[in-house]
């Protein structure tokens, strides 16, 4: 018999993510240059912590607790979108908080930098130095 917790024999264990989908330390996106007033012009929506990649390794645990913890602040977390995936960048402890009361989805304000970033032209010649094609003849005249 194997330690408390392990599979039984045959049996794969699996890793499942408790909260967040991961955790980070740092941003892997450029700075935004958004400041606390430009976070209150985007509108929160729905997101589930299962989606979110934390940009905070470490969080207070009296910044956890505290009852004002956002009377100073957005009520809302700020979350980036790069390269497909949610940071969030702002609101750690408001959504552990939220995990804490058996939530699995919050409102957050969420900043597309995929959106806003321009698309990066695909790699070749330019169309004008593609040679000309004849026209197709036409099938009914043949």
């Amino acid at each position: 018999m194997g330690p408390v917790g392990a599979p039984a024999p045959g049996l794969r264990a699996e890793v499942v993510s408790l909260i967040f989908k991961a955790v980070r330390d740092g941003r892997p996106y450029p700075d935004h240059g958004l400041s606390t007033r430009d976070w209150a012009m985007i509108p929160p929506r729905q997101v589930r912590m299962d989606t979110l990649v934390t940009t905070k390794r470490e969080l207070a645990l009296d910044a956890l607790l505290a009852d004002d913890s956002t009377f100073y602040g957005d009520l809302f977390p700020h979350a980036v979108q790069w390269h497909g995936e949610l940071y969030l960048e702002d609101g750690v402890h408001r959504a552990l908080r939220a995990a804490l009361q058996q939530r699995n989805v919050i409102h957050v304000r969420v900043l597309d930098l995929d959106a806003l970033t321009p698309v990066q032209a695909p790699a070749g010649p330019p169309t004008a130095t593609i040679p000309a094609q004849p026209p197709v003849p036409n099938p009914r005249r043949v």
